[in-house]
């Protein structure tokens, strides 16, 4: 069910996130990517030695999940940021559970200290999701971004591991 991603992957990883681009405030991204665009960020994830994982069934993908730099400086190593995306059909079936429950522990493996998760509001699956593992809301930058012409909230949620 859970598994590393290939190259393979990255048009079916384009769709499922390119539905939260045109369509939501969860991403502030406001261009849909092309697989090429997509392949190339999850090479460079991969190539950070960051996981990057996808829920697959019957050779479709439903879900995927990374981390990522929280932030660039050398002293911010320990701390990561994740992302999680699911087929907008797929919501609400558990499958947020596995593939974070699978970040996780992948980011214990590799000695984080911590993982920082960013939603943007209203999201409230994305923060039920965090307080399930745990994540602790450490604030809210108010209408920090912009997307449909409108300002948008965001909140930072943390697990130190």
């Amino acid at each position: 069910m859970i598994r590393n991603i290939t190259v393979n992957d990255a048009g079916q990883i384009a769709d499922i996130y390119n539905y939260y681009v045109a369509h939501t405030i969860i991403t502030f991204e406001e261009k849909k990517l092309t697989v090429a665009e997509t392949e190339k960020r999850m090479t460079e994830i991969r190539g950070k030695g960051f996981p990057y994982i996808v829920y697959e069934e019957n050779e479709r993908i439903l879900g995927f999940a990374c981390l990522n730099n929280f932030r660039s400086r050398a002293a911010y190593d320990i701390t990561l940021e994740t992302s999680i995306y699911l087929d907008k059909n797929e919501t609400g079936k558990g499958i947020g559970t596995i593939l974070y429950t699978g970040l996780i522990e992948r980011a214990g493996e590799m000695n984080i200290h911590s993982l920082v998760g960013v939603i943007s509001l209203p999201n409230e699956k994305s923060r039920e999701l965090h307080r399930k593992f745990d994540f602790k809301f450490i604030g809210n930058l108010r209408e920090s971004g912009m997307k449909f012409g409108r300002l948008i909230d965001v909140e930072f949620w943390q697990l130190i591991l």
